[in-house]
């Protein structure tokens, strides 16, 4: 694999850059009255997708490049650098009005979440993996998101395992950087997701010291030839036996 040289903390300062931007832009398709429902978020995901792409190729000529909205030609699979971006993150959110969606900006390294910024633009937030906080107290009952429209099977038999309350959210960096800021405990997902999905939000909780893995425990690995990575479990340390075990017992 080539392997350009770049610091880690430019790159992260850029993720949180381009994340807050595209956020912005986001925020003026909504309020321009031009869209509405899937239509803006149609518009909404090619305008932002249009900002990220020229920007990463412009600043980091030599890195690899995966995006849900961008085909992938696979030139990405020869390079140890690779961002890994989702314009936006909870399209139906967006189109409704709600502040449950989301930007992702991520670096992998040799497959691995490395940098990564989740831009909440409704909530005028951008969780970085370069300032992570100190995390706050459980919650008591333990909060455990789930899907708005589709709880998985899996997350609600936890939950009942555990006597966690469900707290039905939108997308998937919007419940993930919930639990970062302490609104919830653990997010667990099984319904299918892709690199883009998690990348972002995964590098993001790992600097917060959370629990990050795939559903059997093995570690989130990105820049595969097929992005596919259907779940996850991202979740608080404390409590991260405890679901294991839950699971287990399922």
């Amino acid at each position: 694999m080539s392997d350009p040289v770049y610091d880690l903390a430019a790159d992260a300062a850029l993720a949180a850059e381009l994340a807050e931007e595209a956020g912005r832009i986001l925020l003026d398709v909504r309020v321009s009255g031009r869209f509405e429902g899937k239509a803006m978020g149609a518009e909404g995901d090619r305008i932002a997708n249009a900002y990220l792409v020229e920007a990463l190729m412009a600043q980091r000529p030599d890195d690899g490049l995966l995006s849900e909205e961008r085909k992938c030609d696979g030139s990405r699979l020869d390079k140890s650098r690779v961002w890994i971006v989702d314009p936006l993150d909870g399209t139906r959110e967006y189109g409704e009005g709600r502040d449950d969606w989301a930007v992702h900006v991520a670096l992998a390294v040799k497959g691995v979440a490395t940098v990564g910024a989740v831009a909440l633009p409704g909530l005028g937030l951008t969780l970085r993996s370069d300032r992570p906080q100190p995390l706050p107290p459980l919650n008591a009952p333990l909060r455990m998101l789930v899907s708005r429209s589709r709880p998985a099977a899996e997350a609600v038999a936890v939950a009942q395992t555990l006597a966690a309350d469900l707290v039905p959210m939108g997308s998937a960096g919007a419940k993930a950087m919930a639990v970062v800021r302490g609104e919830a405990d653990i997010y667990l997902h099984s319904g299918g997701q892709y690199e883009w999905d998690n990348c972002a939000p995964a590098a993001v909780a790992l600097a917060y010291g959370l629990h990050c893995v795939r559903l059997d425990g093995q570690p989130l690995v990105y820049n595969r030839a097929d992005p596919y990575l259907p779940d996850l479990l991202i979740c608080r340390a404390e409590v991260a036996d405890a679901v294991t075990q839950a699971m287990a017992s399922l």
